[in-house]
């Protein structure tokens, strides 16, 4: 069961403000910052906005419940654009009137625009962390900062814009990139101070919409022409890397890699030249290498044995990669490293 409340969010003011008033709780605000704390008896954490000009705020919202909480946001002649940043569990998301639930999960984004007859209604849940990132803009004063712009746009990106009063619903969710993730990052963990901080603040919020943007371009040219490198899809590689790094001995090939981890081959690819720099064999070989000296300087394997524990059976062919990779071979490199042992027992 959820408590439900009726939230103004015409701007980011509004809508801390509102929020805090169905908490008990008075918000402080410094400058163009307005926050609160949630009160101990119903969870904890803070909510936060900070408003710029041309009608453009974020919400930065970090916290957990005792119950779930439901709210509506309230009726308006101007529907603010929202574009929501999940950063850890799953909201639930619809529009009043309407039958259809969406759930936003972690790491994924939505752009949303309600109407002046449909609402969002977005639920948090209880007693789970509940942390989100949104841009609000108010497109009608908006307006005067994208006019010039707009013609430039896809054809969508120019109606929603143009929909200064929201008169047409809008829904699409996908998966936020890396890049916007480390804006949020910084935008949240900045710690300057006056006009300073504020120019930054103001900075990143623009940064975050442009990529934002671009990704909503990238998201339509379908899942195997898209360009961008989503967090969700870092996760997942990373995830890949761990997996090389602890079953060397064991790996299969690319294909079966990129099916545990739920990514197709060429994303896997992509994904690991973005991040390593290199290729998913090359990356595999560096590790194994990595391994091979690991084991020479910390156990008392001889050569055959270590090469079989990394998974290559060929000594000609282990001694080529770890010469490639530093510069001896590794009877070389364990004869020095045996000696400097003995010389260091002896001494």
């Amino acid at each position: 069961m959820s408590t439900k409340l009726e939230i103004a969010d015409l701007n980011v003011q509004d809508f801390v403000e509102s929020l805090a008033e169905a908490f008990g709780v008075t918000c402080n605000q410094d400058s163009n910052e307005i926050c609160f704390d949630i009160p101990s008896e119903k969870g904890k954490g803070y909510v936060k906005g900070i408003s710029f000009s041309y009608g453009v705020g974020v919400l930065d919202v970090d916290m957990q419940l005792e119950d779930a909480i439901q709210f509506e946001m309230s009726r308006s002649n101007i529907q603010p654009l929202k574009i929501i940043f999940n950063r850890e569990s799953t909201l639930q998301q619809r529009f009043s009137g309407k039958d259809q639930n969406e759930e936003i999960k972690r790491l994924e984004s939505v752009i949303l625009s309600g109407n002046t007859r449909n609402h969002t209604v977005i639920t948090l849940p209880a007693n789970k962390p509940v942390c989100f990132f949104s841009l609000e803009i108010n497109r009608k004063l908006f307006e005067p900062k994208i006019e010039d712009f707009l013609s430039q746009m896809n054809a969508e990106l120019e109606a929603l814009f143009r929909d200064v009063n929201g008169v047409n619903l809008f829904f699409h969710k996908g998966h936020y990139s890396l890049d916007i993730a480390r804006a949020i990052e910084e935008s949240i963990e900045c710690e300057l101070l006056g006009f300073t901080r504020a120019v930054f603040l103001e900075g990143k919020t623009y940064e975050i919409l442009a990529h934002h943007l671009r990704l909503y371009l990238d998201d339509l040219s379908g899942p195997d022409k898209r360009k961008i490198l989503r967090q969700s899809t870092v996760e997942r590689i990373e995830e890949a890397a761990h997996i090389i790094r602890t079953e060397l001995e064991d790996l299969e090939n690319i294909i079966s890699l990129a099916n545990r981890v739920g990514l197709n081959q060429n994303t896997l690819q992509n994904g690991f030249k973005h991040l390593y720099g290199t290729s998913v064999n090359q990356y595999i070989r560096n590790a194994k290498i990595e391994k091979a000296r690991d084991l020479i300087e910390q156990s008392d394997l001889n050569l055959t044995e270590i090469s079989y524990q990394i998974g290559i059976n060929s000594r000609s062919y282990f001694s080529k990669l770890f010469r490639g990779r530093y510069a001896m071979t590794p009877s070389e490199y364990m004869a020095k490293v045996r000696k400097k042992n003995a010389d260091s027992k002896s001494a």
